[in-house]
C-alpha cells in the first residue's frame, strides 16, 4: 500500500467544482470565528504562547488523521 501512496499522480484535469484555495479560505474564516469565540480574542503575534510548539502539535495530530484516511482507504 506505502508505494501506491508514494507513486507519482496523474495531472489535475479541470471539473466544474469550487476551487480548493476557496474551501479553504473560507475554511479559514470559520476557523478564524471559532478561534476567537473560545478565546475571546484573535490570533496575535506575541501573545504568550509559542506558535512554533502549536503548530507542531497541530502537524502531529494532522499526520495522525491523515494516516487514519490511509488505512481506511487500504480496507
Amino acid at each position: 500500500m506505502m508505494d501506491s501512496i508514494l507513486s507519482s499522480q496523474p495531472a489535475p484535469r479541470a471539473n466544474d467544482r469550487k476551487p480548493i484555495w476557496e474551501l479553504v479560505i473560507e475554511d479559514m474564516r470559520h476557523r478564524d470565528l471559532a478561534g476567537r469565540a473560545k478565546y475571546k480574542t484573535p490570533l496575535q503575534a506575541f501573545n504568550g504562547r509559542d506558535a512554533l510548539v502549536d503548530a507542531y502539535h497541530e502537524a502531529l495530530d494532522l499526520c495522525v488523521y491523515l494516516r487514519q484516511a490511509i488505512e481506511e482507504r487500504s480496507r
